[in-house]
């Protein structure tokens, strides 16, 4: 069923002219960027998923959107014509240059809702103008754990995003303590969201073509785990019980705790099993198991 009112529906300004793929080589061209595989750059030129994916994202009036990796402005373009402002992080100087002619080009009424940052998402603190409330982007194959991460902890104003992703990552992201898919990822991204996959995306849209499928990855913010120690903290404990992906949490731990002997007391104080592995645990158990003596508080 096509998208209707009140269900992110994508409606655009007479003025706006969505990217062709002929245009996308042009501008590329011109730039003389070649689509790099170290930065993860494969580019969406399909119209329609450009739509399916601010559709989905059911962004409203007021929402101010973090476009990460924005690329010559495929997705920018319709994002900038269901929200009220656009602040597109790009690691590429070229691009980030380039873009607010683009928009300027394909939608001059709208240019004056871009804001353009010339930055690595993976590691920027803070963003200027309004504070973004949704992510929604084509991530780079490369780097869409850390640049999801990083964001979720320096913009707690974000509270929900829409994420295209490479198919097996997205996968990982979303599963579930006990999966067999569940690892670091799932667990760390866990701390702040809820994520869901939301649907396939078929190489062909790409250019260039890359040689795997993706996926649409959804997520809500929520709370962390109630707990007396920190995120480094957790996330340390999770590094420590996937490091050795195959061992039992007491054999895994012996070097956060100190020894084998300590990892297993905190264990069994944190009411869990040390024979489990790390992929049984949720985040909540690691937020337990960060507790243990020296590293937040008594248990």
């Amino acid at each position: 069923m096509a998208p209707g009112p009140g269900m992110g529906e994508v409606t655009t300004p007479g003025d706006l002219r969505l990217l062709r793929p002929a245009e996308v080589r042009h501008l590329a061209a011109r730039l003389g960027v070649r689509p790099a595989k170290r930065l993860g750059q494969n580019f969406v030129i399909d119209h329609g998923t450009v739509r399916r994916i601010v559709a989905l994202a059911a962004l409203q009036p007021g929402d101010v959107v973090l476009e990460v990796g924005p690329g010559f402005g495929s997705l920018t373009l319709p994002l900038l014509a269901a929200a009220h402002q656009v602040v597109a992080v790009e690691m590429d100087p070229l691009l980030a240059a380039a873009l607010p002619a683009t928009v300027a080009a394909h939608a001059p009424g709208l240019a004056g809702r871009l804001e353009v940052v010339t930055a690595d998402a993976a590691r920027v603190r803070e963003l200027p103008g309004d504070p973004p409330t949704v992510l929604v982007a084509n991530l780079p194959y490369n780097a869409t754990v850390p640049v999801l991460l990083n964001v979720l902890a320096q913009i707690p104003s974000l509270a929900r995003g829409l994420v295209m992703v490479q198919a097996e990552v997205g996968v990982r992201m979303c599963a579930p303590p006990g999966s067999r898919e569940y690892g670091v990822s799932s667990a760390k991204l866990a701390w702040s969201a809820r994520m869901r996959l939301a649907g396939p995306v078929p190489r062909t849209v790409f250019w260039p073509v890359p040689g795997v499928d993706s996926c649409l990855v959804s997520f809500t913010r929520t709370d962390p785990p109630r707990t007396g120690a920190s995120r480094a903290e957790v996330f340390a404990v999770i590094d420590a019980a996937f490091g050795q992906r195959r061992k039992t949490l007491r054999a895994a731990l012996a070097g956060w705790a100190g020894s084998a002997g300590a990892a297993e007391r905190l264990i069994r104080k944190a009411g869990l099993d040390p024979g489990a592995r790390g992929e049984a645990l949720s985040v909540a158990d690691f937020a337990m198991l960060a507790r243990g003596p020296g590293l937040g508080g008594e248990l």
